[in-house]
């Protein structure tokens, strides 16, 4: 059997919907879990496949949800940060020009047919910006993702 589609974005977590951003605060949380050792699916999924390839992957994936968390508390919502290590020492993995252009158009897509506001505010938006835990580089669609 399959492993669900996990989708932890690249760009920035203010671009999400309220479903998109719940989501991605659920999913990085078993991406934590997965990186901590603490389950026994998504091991091999190819979304966290980047952030295994860091030393300090688990750093990084706590660093992604406290960004995370810092969009859910502008916006009004209550995720819990405890769940959560400090961080204090800022890393950054990269993303490909690429990747990000193609995940953007996966998002509006979604949004088109579940949040129509949000849809008609961000294809208005000429440059994307990347979630912060990400620098982009020239490049192509990565070689994790699933087309």
């Amino acid at each position: 059997m399959r492993e669900k589609l996990m989708r932890l974005w690249s760009m920035h977590p203010k671009y999400l919907d309220r479903q998109g951003l719940v989501a991605l605060w659920r999913e990085g949380l078993l991406a934590k879990k997965v990186l901590e050792g603490n389950t026994k699916g998504y091991k091999n999924h190819p979304q966290l496949d980047r952030f295994k390839a860091e030393s300090r992957s688990l750093h990084i994936i706590n660093q992604y949800l406290h960004k995370v968390c810092d969009e859910a508390e502008v916006r009004g919502y209550n995720f819990d940060r405890s769940k959560l290590l400090k961080v204090s020492v800022r890393a950054k993995l990269t993303v490909t020009s690429g990747q990000l252009k193609y995940e953007w158009k996966h998002l509006l897509k979604k949004q088109l047919s579940r949040s129509r506001d949000k849809f008609i505010t961000n294809k208005k938006i000429k440059l994307v910006e990347p979630h912060p835990v990400f620098k982009v580089m020239p490049g192509k669609i990565a070689d994790w993702e699933i087309l």
